[in-house]
């Protein structure tokens, strides 16, 4: 058996090393140490524990923690602590019967400096060293012991007895509607493991990155983070950052839940700020860290269009980072931390602009997800990323790996089928070739081991160039009960239609049903339209039928303000687009018009990661749908997949077929895509002609046809 450490501060470092030491060695018990953690709200202001136990066998144990050899009124610290901690465990009445708290509290000071603890015993309160600690710990008792309780303690512990719940209030009168189910998912899934609870206590002095895949809670962690840190240092300027709009709403009532839990008060959002990554002018709630910026350094600051303009079409966030980064001749720091969300949507740039708004030391939490933009590299290493000192060396540097980089490989959002549905069509996994010699696949991971690091394992065949290799999830990253509620044809259903019209009057019909029958609550329903271009006219009728079937519904930031995607203060079911979509979940997920993501002539692994990410921002079930000959071609690789019981089985590109793969896939700015779609159209208009005979091979030059002939041939020959 063994504790798993969590490393908070606490203000007393050295006999917490020593306590931690001890813990880490001893094999008589299991449960969670955290150092520095909690933290409850008390008249007087926030209290922060030393260092808690919650095991399994025990109960809680409190530790008084000294540093040194005066333990002073060790006593009264004890009854002090056990006091606040009860007070805040009875919040929760599950933890309580006839006003008694359910699980056992013990308290015991830990003082390694003091060589005969004994001597200073006063009647029960326990006064231990190094030597002595598993001995005491193991008298005490915990005599009615409970799993459930156990782990009940452990999430209201953790401060997150209400991060999954509904935003609304659930009157549920049919056991087993879908209404039933996601109320008891959301119960499940109520405690943070412990890997997510390092990422959220655990913070290092300088760089420290998060990585992890859809549903893993990364964003989760960061607003806990944020809100733990603001407990412990009021006096620090914290700023929390991201790529998607709609994800400001979010945060905030993530953080402002936190804050509330552990200090008693509502935030000052003047020291822990919720911006947007780029911002622009106007009231405080436009600010934006790139706006930010260039005000703090008195630069041009540029709006999406005059980027644009001054710079050409496409990256033109990283491009106006990169000019502001290079106008800087002395950095002018306005936050002690920065917390970035959805770093894989934002350039290293933009990483470095926050890395240089840090005072020393530079305290920046970024997160992402390898997979959100499939685009077959991940962001650079940090060591590229933030560049290097004067004398050569790297700024950043991950020396301590394990509170540095932390991987999120369990998936708490997505069902194993759901999720590993998304990566076959977002990879291709299945997809069959227009030609039988090459792959389907769209793209691929450059380094092999990241299939691990995010939750697969190998089951058949090995990871790496050129092999044969069949990939599962097994219950440990992708807990069974997220599945289990329901059939696998319940939680995923492909449908499609002959017309745009039939699509929209199935899922009038099917979102009428869920409210009405299936105990679904408006917010409980998300409806994806994949392409952002056409998503205000393509949800439209949609939209109307459902109000006039008395169903309220919006689209996120046409009828919201930009900021935000439910709808706060009354019932009604959110249409998106797929970017407004990113960072957010529900229930049930309906994505329309899907066949838009089946295939196209250039940005295919853009037009893939839309379905990825759409089919990720489903709790429970999804239902993709779409007309025509493409979606029954992306109904077959979904079979195929079905088939093989939700396993990945493909042959791992070699790194010339990985370049090949991002050539042909490639994402193109709007002057490439012109060009092309010019040549394309002459082309089209040569064949044409040629086949009507208006234009003949003879009257085109011998040695241009030739040539063209050789490299159709080189090419179709290519893999």
């Amino acid at each position: 058996m063994t504790i798993e450490i969590v490393r908070g501060t606490n203000g007393k470092p050295e006999a917490s090393r020593e306590l931690v030491k001890a813990m880490s060695i001893q094999t008589a018990l299991s449960g969670q140490l955290f150092i520095g953690y909690p933290i409850t709200n008390m008249p007087q202001g926030p209290y922060s524990f030393d260092a808690v136990l919650v095991s399994e066998d025990k109960g809680v144990v409190l530790f008084d923690i000294i540093e040194g050899t005066e333990i002073g009124d060790y006593e009264l610290r004890q009854d002090d602590a056990a006091n606040r901690l009860e007070a805040r465990l009875k919040n929760y009445r599950e933890l309580t019967r006839r006003r008694k708290l359910r699980i056992e509290i013990h308290t015991v000071s830990f003082a390694p400096a003091i060589s005969n603890p004994t001597s200073h015993f006063q009647d029960d309160y326990l006064l231990v060293n190094a030597a002595s600690l598993m001995d005491e710990l193991e008298k005490l008792t915990w005599e009615n012991r409970d799993e459930e309780i156990y782990r009940r303690t452990l999430a209201a512990i953790e401060s997150i007895s209400t991060i999954r719940t509904s935003r609304t209030k659930r009157t549920i009168q049919k056991e087993g509607s879908k209404g039933d189910k996601l109320k008891k998912l959301e119960a499940s899934i109520a405690t943070l493991d412990h890997t997510q609870s390092r990422a959220v206590i655990e913070t290092v002095e300088g760089v420290q990155r998060i990585r992890g895949l859809a549903g893993s809670g990364k964003t989760i962690v960061l607003a806990l983070k944020a809100a733990y840190l603001y407990a412990q240092y009021p006096e620090r300027r914290i700023a929390v950052t991201f790529h998607t709009r709609s994800l400001k709403g979010h945060f905030q009532r993530l953080i402002n839940n936190f804050v509330i839990e552990q200090t008693g008060e509502e935030p000052n959002w003047d020291m822990l700020r919720i911006v947007n990554a780029w911002g622009g002018r106007g009231s405080s709630d436009r600010d934006g860290i790139y706006y930010e910026f260039c005000r703090a350094h008195d630069m041009e600051y540029f709006d999406f269009g005059a980027a644009r303009y001054k710079f050409g079409s496409g990256r033109e966030f990283a491009k106006v980072c990169e000019h502001a980064l290079g106008q800087v001749r002395e950095n002018k720091p306005l936050y002690d931390v920065i917390l970035v969300d959805e770093a894989q949507d934002l350039s290293p740039a933009f990483l470095r602009l926050c890395y240089e708004l840090l005072k020393e030391p530079k305290r920046l939490v970024y997160a992402y997800d390898e997979l959100q933009s499939l685009a077959g590299e991940s962001l650079p290493s940090p060591e590229e990323i933030f560049g290097s000192n004067v004398d050569g060396r790297p700024k950043v540097q991950f020396d301590d790996v394990d509170r540095r980089d932390i991987i999120l490989a369990k998936c708490y959002r997505n069902s194993r089928p759901v999720l590993v549905t998304a990566h076959a069509l977002g990879f291709g996994v299945y997809r069959k070739p227009h030609r039988p010699s090459r792959t389907g696949l769209i793209q691929m991971f450059d380094q092999p081991q990241l299939w691990e690091e995010i939750g697969y394992r190998p089951r058949e065949g090995e990871i790496k160039e050129g092999s044969s290799i069949t990939l599962d999830r097994p219950a440990e990253t992708s807990p069974k009960f997220l599945e289990d509620h329901s059939d696998i044809d319940d939680l995923i259903q492909f449908v499609s239609f002959d017309s745009e019209e039939d699509q929209g009057d199935w899922l009038a019909k099917a979102i009428k049903k869920n409210i009405e029958e299936d105990e679904l609550l408006h917010n409980d329903i998300i409806v994806i339209n994949p392409d952002p271009l056409t998503t205000r006219d393509k949800v439209g009728p949609i939209r109307a039928r459902l109000l006039d079937m008395g169903i309220n519904c919006h689209t996120a930031g046409v009828d919201t303000e930009p900021d935000i995607f439910f709808q706060p203060d009354f019932a009604s079911v959110t249409f998106t687009g797929i970017y407004r979509a990113k960072g957010n979940e529900a229930g049930m997920v309906y994505i329309i018009n899907a066949q838009d993501c089946h295939a196209g002539l250039r940005n295919l692994a853009s037009i893939r990661n839309r379905l990825f990410t759409a089919i990720t921002r489903s709790k429970a079930w999804v239902r993709v749908l779409g007309v025509g000959a493409s979606m029954k071609e992306l109904i077959e690789e979904y079979e195929e997949l079905k088939k093989r019981d939700f396993e990945l089985r493909f042959i791992y590109p070699t790194k010339k077929q990985r370049e090949q793969l991002r050539i042909v896939h490639r994402d193109m700015e709007t002057v490439e895509s012109k060009r092309l779609e010019n040549r394309q159209k002459n082309l089209d208009a040569l064949i044409e002609d040629i086949k009507s005979g208006s234009v003949h091979l003879e009257d085109l030059n011998k040695g241009t046809v030739d040539e063209l002939r050789a490299v159709l041939i080189d090419q179709g020959q290519r893999p």
